[in-house]
């Protein structure tokens, strides 16, 4: 991908020196969806960090000024014109406006560079959070998909669903907001 940079923050392919910044967040993740990525040690994050590096799909957010991974971010593609979007990010560097930064440079490179018409994104209804970042963004909710998807199992092994909510938002909406 080609490397992105706002006032503080810097949207690029993952390197070898994030891997001690993924660790950081993904030893614990907070999300249900991203228990499947927890990582239990520097030698998981350095080869998680390796497999990252090779897809543009997969977008490392780091602090501008010094470099060090905050978060990360993705966009999957879907046929014609459409990308699935979503985020993860250290919970210490919350409420200083550095997702919204991200995710909004991510959005209008899709919607200029990419020729993206459609952005998504799933959001869990527990994640109050990520619901706010969305209508941030300008994003609209599009419904609640109930018992969609389940990451965890219960003790006795039974997948737990959680339900989901979709957020979009067109890039006429898009170019509306500017």
């Amino acid at each position: 991908m080609k490397t992105i940079e706002t006032a503080r923050v810097v949207l690029r392919n993952f390197a070898p020196e994030d891997a001690e910044g993924l660790l950081a967040y993904m030893r614990e993740p907070r999300a249900s969806c991203f228990m499947s990525g927890k990582l239990d040690d520097l030698d998981a994050a350095i080869s998680d960090v390796r497999s990252r590096a090779d897809s543009d799909d997969a977008i490392a957010v780091a602090l501008k000024s010094s470099g060090e991974l905050i978060g990360d971010m993705f966009c999957m593609f879907e046929e014609p014109d459409t990308f699935s979007v979503g985020w993860n990010f250290n919970a210490a560097f919350e409420g200083k406006g550095l997702a919204s930064e991200a995710a909004r440079a991510l959005l209008h490179h899709l919607f200029t560079d990419r020729g993206a018409r459609r952005i998504f994104a799933y959001v869990k209804v527990t994640n109050p959070r990520s619901q706010a970042l969305c209508e941030r963004l300008g994003m609209r909710k599009e419904g609640v998909f109930r018992e969609f998807i389940s990451f965890i199992n219960d003790a006795a092994g039974n997948p737990i669903y959680e339900d989901t909510m979709q957020y979009a938002l067109l890039k006429r909406e898009w170019v509306g907001q500017a």
